[in-house]
């Protein structure tokens, strides 16, 4: 059985095993077709199988007529930036996020620099199977290496923030780059902003040294480094530097729901306006955007849905609860480098630790189960609880969120594999704990 996982923000697998040379030219070829005529503009995260699915990828664009900008390198927020600053009609990050070294992806985006809407990917995808023609030898596109990339991306960054205030403050910073595409960037990045930055898991080998996603179980040795190194923090990306993760001055996490809670009080502290995070992000946001008498919007999951929304109500800032921070001023998509200035200029405002401004952010704790359902039939698992909590505030905009007074929580069926995954968020771990454990009991009853 293949790997291969096909959804909105393109095609993900185990390289050998789902993601070979057969499955690039296909989907390549079909994304092609639904680009039409003119530039197209790749990136890589570095990861070792990056270059076979690279000439793969390349070789194809350039046989369906397109002229393709390699942009080598660098963070998935640096192709979307490319993408309008080039003027080109479409963008390739080869990149499996935080999935693990045997995993690899094609992140499609639009000719606007953003993941493809779910309508344009369903116009992709019904050219599948007839997008198997290739031009002749003199319609062929051409490929051009583009070193300007990374420099256009990190210099428009830095105008976004009063970068003399942050160097005034010569922040200690303990970098962990996963060896990822963060490893060719942050590290210059952060001595750009006056920084003394010390690097863990900064080589540029593209091969993970620990599980990549920055969650508090793959990061313990580098919260250990910051205490040692006496840090005033530490930035965690991801492999392909669109998830920023923060651990505080204590060597403690900062928790990832709180990268864009920091990063909506800065900007709504600055700028008055819409907010708009996903329905499984904390309600943290919430409280910090009415202090500013500002609107909370709430999106389906997934960045092109937060994107969508953020369109919709004009948002000042949005994002996601992984540490994923959107900021249209620069570009329409989760951005680590955006996140970082963001946080550094707060907290040379603030003049405060990063642990006392966790302190001070509103106290949340969420909870996660996923719950296997065998051949019970999701959907009218979920209906049933709709029903029970029909008289509650309820948003079915993606599965289901019932917002409490106390509490919320999220029910949304996996597209994969037969289980609902249940996401609840109280003032406490505890609580939290509590509550889950009460809706995983309720659905157990509705299975019988």
């Amino acid at each position: 059985m293949s790997t291969l996982m096909v959804s909105v923000s393109g095609i993900r697998g185990l390289v050998g095993d789902g993601l070979d040379p057969n499955t690039i030219v296909k989907y390549a070829s079909a994304y092609a077709d639904f680009c039409g005529a003119g530039k197209i503009v790749i990136g890589s995260d570095g990861r070792i199988s990056g270059n076979m699915v690279k000439h793969t990828l390349i070789g194809t664009l350039i046989a369906k007529g397109n002229d393709v900008i390699d942009i080598g390198i660098c963070p998935t927020p640096t192709v979307l930036y490319n993408v309008t600053k080039l003027g080109a009609v479409g963008g390739i990050q080869i990149s499996a996020s935080h999935n693990p070294n045997e995993w690899n992806a094609l992140k499609l985006l639009n000719s606007k620099g953003e993941f493809m809407t779910p309508e344009e990917n369903k116009i992709m995808l019904e050219n599948l199977e007839s997008s198997n023609k290739f031009k002749r030898w003199n319609e062929l596109g051409i490929l051009t290496q583009y070193d300007e990339g990374l420099k256009n991306h990190y210099e428009n960054v830095l105008k976004l923030v009063d970068v003399d205030l942050i160097k005034s403050k010569k922040f200690k910073v303990v970098l962990d780059c996963v060896n990822g595409a963060g490893s060719f960037i942050m590290p210059k990045f952060l001595k750009d902003l006056g920084c003394e930055v010390i690097n863990i898991n900064c080589e540029q080998t593209g091969i993970f040294p620990r599980l990549p996603e920055p969650i508090p179980e793959n990061l313990t040795e580098t919260m250990e480094f910051v205490k040692e190194q006496n840090a005033d923090l530490a930035i965690v990306v991801d492999p392909d530097v669109d998830r920023l993760v923060l651990i505080t001055d204590k060597g403690e996490p900062f928790i990832e729901e709180n990268t864009i809670t920091l990063s909506a009080k800065h900007v709504l502290s600055k700028t008055k306006g819409n907010v708009v995070v996903n329905l499984s992000t904390t309600r943290a946001i919430d409280d910090v955007a009415s202090v500013q008498g500002c609107k909370v919007f709430r999106s389906p999951v997934g960045e092109a849905n937060v994107v969508k929304l953020m369109k919709e109500v004009n948002a000042v800032i949005g994002g996601e609860g992984s540490g994923g921070v959107i900021y249209p001023e620069l570009h329409y998509g989760r951005d680590a480098l955006v996140g970082t200035v963001l946080t550094l200029e707060h907290l040379a405002e603030q003049n405060k630790k990063l642990s006392q401004i966790k302190d001070e952010l509103p106290k949340y704790f969420i909870a996660k189960k996923k719950i296997e359902l065998g051949n019970v039939n999701p959907d009218k698992v979920v209906e049933q609880i709709k029903e029970k909590y029909k008289n509650e505030k309820i948003n079915t905009d993606d599965g289901l969120r019932i917002d409490f007074e106390s509490h919320w929580v999220h029910f949304r069926k996996s597209n994969t594999e037969p289980i609902i995954r249940c996401i609840a968020e109280a003032k406490t771990e505890e609580e939290a704990n509590l509550f889950i454990d009460k809706y995983f009991s309720e659905i157990k009853e509705l299975m019988k």
